[in-house]
């Protein structure tokens, strides 16, 4: 699994600078998909260059993205990707979104990827392999620095750092009470939202992160991140999936806490 580490990493990058060429500028067009989220020239152009790299380098490896949908492979293994997690921070010129690239095999994420090119950060991990999940600064530069990515020690609910994506996410989702519950239970939170709040849990600087409603392509990489670096990553009925449909990340030590404040 390393040449696959080294090569998703290569091509998060490749995809990272692609996004940065267009991050900020004030003409840049943005759509509205079916479902009512927008997509931009960037998104696509980033999946396009995400799909072709891995088409020429494991051409039997199954796909499945965001904006392009799914090519079944022949080799059992299957490339999740999502070009720019937070579009609508990307569209506004914020920083905090990700490029997103997992790898999936027998319906196993066993590497996953989380590029933020604007922050020059990103964690990666390999399931299973013992070296847990490593945090990149700096990313790309001759500063670069490596270093592994750790969730916090925090015990205590009521000093835990609780983050999410949207308010509104959790109306739409029905989840108001959840909303009510998750902010009487943990302490300050913040609306660091899509795959940042997910990194800040996996390198310590968060502790809880939820989402109550995640596509495929939106978790795949952050379960394996953050389980490398020691913390949980599960559904909201507490299943440790990728397919749930949800996501909530802690750094372990917060799990029994953040599901009595999930089941209510």
């Amino acid at each position: 699994m390393l040449e696959e580490r080294a090569f998703a990493i290569e091509i998060a990058r490749a995809a990272g600078d692609l996004t940065l060429e267009y991050f900020g500028r004030p003409d840049l067009a943005v759509e509205q998909k079916e479902d009512q989220t927008p997509v931009t020239e960037a998104d696509r152009g980033a999946e396009e260059l995400l799909r072709r790299r891995i088409s020429e380098r494991y051409p039997d490896d199954g796909i499945l993205g965001e904006e392009f949908g799914e090519h079944t492979g022949t080799s059992g293994r299957r490339w999740i990707l999502d070009p720019i997690d937070g579009t609508r921070s990307f569209e506004r010129g914020v920083p905090l979104y990700g490029n997103l690239i997992a790898l999936e095999t027998g319906g196993e994420v066993v590497l996953g990827v989380i590029n933020m090119p604007a922050l020059a950060e990103m964690v990666h991990a390999v399931a299973g392999s013992g070296s847990g999940a490593v945090w990149l600064t700096d990313v790309g530069r001759a500063s670069e620095r490596e270093r592994p990515a750790r969730v916090s020690t925090q015990a205590d609910p009521s000093n835990a750092l609780l983050s999410y994506t949207s308010s509104r996410g959790f109306e739409r989702a029905g989840e108001t009470a959840l909303f009510a519950r998750l902010r009487a239970t943990f302490g300050p939170d913040r609306g660091w939202g899509d795959c940042y709040g997910h990194l800040l849990v996996a390198t310590g600087r968060a502790d809880v992160m939820v989402d109550p409603r995640l596509e495929t392509w939106d978790s795949a990489a952050l379960k394996v991140c953050v389980e490398g670096a020691g913390g949980t990553f599960t559904d909201l009925s507490g299943r440790a999936t990728h397919l749930g449909g949800s996501g909530f990340s802690t750094n372990g030590l917060l799990f029994a806490a953040a599901r009595s404040a999930i089941r209510g």
